[in-house]
């Protein structure tokens, strides 16, 4: 059986950051990608501006995308630290739930973005910018809230394993 590193690899941490950067850069920029689709729904063409912004938002995500396949084959290749000793076996679990529906999401919502981009399929446009988007900032503030336990509460070096070591 293999030892479980004490660290994420450089790869690793490269990945995580620059995903984390492309995403907060989508979620945060994404109104070009709304004003596209309603100047479609009334018939009209959208601005240049608009379609340059709506295509850089539909870039990031499908380097997200592929992103997110590289960095699952890392994971799964390299593996991950184990949680510390410190952190309660509800808390471990919550972590094994987010960090796996941090993975699904690498994938639905480049996937959704482009069936609605692409493919105008609304039921995809919907769930991208609606339950998909909310539940990755939900995600996101629950990854910082922990990090935060981690590193106040429990004072464990879970921080360090993403930043340094």
């Amino acid at each position: 059986m293999a030892v479980a590193p004490t660290s994420f690899s450089i790869p690793q941490k490269a990945l995580h950051w620059l995903m984390a950067l492309l995403i907060l850069f989508n979620l945060i920029f994404a109104e070009a990608m709304e004003e596209v689709a309603e100047a479609y729904e009334r018939g009209e063409v959208p601005s240049a501006e608009d379609l340059t912004f709506a295509n850089i938002h539909a870039y990031v995500g499908i380097a997200v995308l592929c992103l997110g396949i590289v960095r699952l084959a890392l994971r799964l290749k390299q593996g991950a630290p184990l949680a510390p000793v410190e952190e309660p076996a509800i808390a471990q679990l919550a972590a094994k739930v987010a960090h796996g529906s941090f993975y699904v999401l690498f994938f639905l919502l480049p996937l959704s973005g482009i069936g609605a981009y692409y493919f105008a399929n609304e039921t995809a446009g919907f769930v991208h910018g609606g339950p998909l988007k909310s539940l990755m900032w939900l995600l996101i503030a629950a990854h910082i809230a922990a990090l935060v336990v981690h590193q106040f509460y429990w004072k464990s070096p879970v921080a360090g394993r993403m930043t340094r070591g």
